[in-house]
């Protein structure tokens, strides 16, 4: 069976989730299928690895309108698949065109989804719009819809009601716990001036509104002063969002001399190094339809403090790899904490309780290493999806 992943990251470009995702999950598949990666992007020296660069003609254009271009580019490629899989909005359009085209089933993978990013649509403007209806023409017309949590699951159903819920599997992301363990080295962090003996939190996410790091800055306000803090947070999504996070971290420097902010992506080697002294990490996404960057911090033995939503409950274990902070949500789309103050509150008070207890924390940290080993390795979720590929190319006759 010969299987073509679309995708818009693929290493050496990957900047998020999905980016990891689909190259772990290209691993993991190869010793049983063939599989083609159909990637944006410059040319990549891996076998089997296709790339797009968007058309010369739609250079400069609204960066949607150049996604459809790309696109279509890919689809024409996928002639001989037996089945095709597709990974975001950004490559969801290749896949439904491609399979249209050419009659192969589509299944798709959601990392996310447009209608509960509303904030997009201040990065985008009118192409807001047209990921958006990329993204709903290929949900309603896949074969099979695989979701990350089963959060995302009813996420999707809620909303793409014409999406057949017996389409829609759940099968968690993945770790490499070989690639994201416990590292004892300290040279990426005292080369940034970061003390790796201190009381530490760290913060791993992309600066956008669905990873809520300005309600994380506001309860810094309130810790201790002697906590350290550790951001490795870039990509902004708009100007705005990055002005905010900019004057929030410049506040808190007049105040404490132990807010590192990184906004380069770091190599993971370094990253892991970070993870590894941090007495916790926080995730105070308002979004997150599982959170790797929870399983990643778990793997190197590091427990987590998040926020209670998405799929972020299947991941971190309350009072055993962690604290999970509740958090009341509009119904809006945007995720807004209804009570923000409630929740910068009790984001800081669950900090507190574990930054203040470092022999608990190192408990759940080694319950963090066991829960990611024993529940997100990369062998089960590729059998899991090998099962989807089996029940849709069953259904389809």
């Amino acid at each position: 069976m010969r299987v073509d992943l679309i995708t818009k990251e693929y290493p050496p470009e990957v900047y998020g989730g999905a980016g990891v995702h689909v190259a772990e999950l290209t691993k993991v598949l190869r010793p049983h299928v063939e599989v083609r990666v159909r990637a944006f992007g410059a040319e990549r020296e891996e076998a089997g690895v296709f790339s797009y660069t968007t058309p010369a003609e739609l250079e400069g254009a609204n960066a949607a309108l150049s996604t459809f271009g790309t696109d279509l580019l890919i689809a024409a490629d996928c002639a001989g698949a037996d089945l095709i899989h597709s990974h975001t909005w950004y490559a969801n359009f290749a896949g439904h065109i491609a399979s249209l085209l050419h009659g192969a089933p589509h299944v798709l993978s959601a990392h996310s989804l447009e209608p509960l990013r509303p904030w997009k649509a201040e990065q985008l403007g009118g192409g807001y719009q047209l990921s958006s209806f990329a993204e709903r023409t290929a949900y309603e017309g896949a074969a099979g819809v695989i979701a990350v949590s089963s959060g995302m699951r009813d996420d999707i159903l809620r909303s793409y009601p014409a999406v057949d819920p017996a389409a829609v599997h759940v099968v968690h992301n993945g770790i490499d716990l070989e690639q994201w363990s416990p590292n004892p080295e300290t040279s990426a962090l005292t080369a940034r001036g970061i003390d790796p003996e201190a009381p530490t939190i760290v913060f791993v996410g992309r600066i956008t509104r669905q990873k809520g790091l300005p309600y994380f800055l506001r309860a810094v306000r309130e810790l201790p002063t002697d906590y350290q803090v550790v951001l490795c947070a870039g990509a902004p999504d708009t100007p705005e969002i990055a002005e905010e996070v900019r004057s929030l971290v410049q506040e808190l420097s007049r105040s404490r001399d132990n807010v590192h902010l990184i906004t380069e992506m770091l190599p993971r080697h370094e990253l892991t190094q970070v993870l590894t002294h941090a007495t916790t990490f926080v995730c105070p996404s308002v979004y997150e339809p599982l959170g790797i960057v929870n399983l990643e911090a778990m793997a190197c033995g590091t427990p987590v403090v998040a926020s209670a939503t998405g799929g972020i409950p299947e991941v971190v274990v309350d009072g055993e790899t962690g604290y999970l902070v509740p958090i009341e949500q509009l119904t809006d789309g945007t995720g807004t904490p209804v009570d923000p103050e409630r929740f910068i509150g009790d984001l800081r008070d669950a900090l507190v309780r574990m930054v203040s207890d470092p022999a608990r924390a190192a408990q759940m940290g080694e319950a963090s290493r066991r829960r990611a080993a024993e529940h997100f390795s990369w062998a089960s979720i590729a059998e899991r999806t090998l099962e989807v590929y089996r029940t849709v190319l069953e259904r389809r006759g």
